[in-house]
């Protein structure tokens, strides 16, 4: 389609696309314990040390953990956008794995407008775009 811009994550690997997005993130195979980003070695738990380690994939939705807002452009080579806008920012922990992500609240939502507790699902935006590809990015939706 003509002025069609390619979709291509802006950090490889971290995401999904799908109808339903969803982390990408890795499962200790000895101790079940869960990471994101996705890992690979030996297993982070002090008490497993297993090098048996396989990527997986996380939950899409969970309850917010905490929260702040944002209000300074992120240094390069971060992206803002221009003019910026301050944005919210929740840590969220995943229903089944009890794992804290931290991710950027989509469109007009600010901090004030979140609490404790609150159910998020994992949506993709755009994080910003070039002359030839919009790259994306996961952020949490309430």
């Amino acid at each position: 389609m003509p002025g069609t811009k390619e979709r291509v994550p802006a950090v490889e690997g971290w995401f999904t696309t799908g109808p339903e997005p969803r982390l990408i993130g890795s499962k200790c195979s000895a101790c079940g314990t869960f990471f994101f980003p996705k890992r690979t070695g030996y297993c982070n738990n002090p008490d497993c040390g297993s090098n048996d380690i396989a990527d997986t994939e996380l939950s899409n939705r969970g309850r917010v953990w905490s929260y702040t807002e944002n209000h300074y452009a992120p240094p390069p080579p971060f992206v803002a956008a221009q003019p910026f806008v301050p944005y919210a920012i929740a840590a969220v922990e995943l229903e089944a794995e009890k794992l804290v992500i931290l991710g950027q609240v989509v469109g007009n939502w600010h901090a004030g407008d979140l609490q404790v507790g609150q159910e998020l699902t994992l949506v993709i935006d755009t994080l910003y775009e070039d002359d030839e590809k919009e790259y994306l990015i996961y952020k949490w939706s309430p």
